[in-house]
């Protein structure tokens, strides 16, 4: 078995950078939506920042801890314009190292 994102656990996934669509999208819990806008997505103990390509995706994802969910939209057309790598895995998931919050809008 092997993990398409690599989520916590240590593989070499073997992603290439690939230039992504103009906007990604992350869905999340609405509480935390504030702290994202201030400091960014971060990847915490994964791998990469996960993030959908469409908002039904992101709201499913957004969806699963329950309550309110947000959807946050990633300007990853400008990311990619200064530097940032995005890679996109077997399953459709966009990853990135982070997402500073100057590229995120809620």
């Amino acid at each position: 078995m092997r993990a398409s994102q690599g989520h916590s656990i240590a593989v070499d996934l073997g992603l290439a950078p690939t230039p992504p669509p103009d906007r990604l999208y992350h869905g999340t819990s609405a509480a935390v939506v504030p702290a994202i806008l201030a400091e960014g997505l971060r990847r915490g103990a994964r791998h990469h920042v996960h993030l959908s390509p469409d908002l039904q995706t992101a709201r499913r994802v957004g969806a699963r801890r329950g309550g309110p969910v947000a959807i946050l939209t990633v300007d990853a057309a400008a990311m990619a314009r200064d530097g940032h790598l995005f890679y996109r895995s077997a399953n459709g998931v966009w990853l990135a190292d982070a997402v500073p919050a100057a590229y995120l809008t809620g």
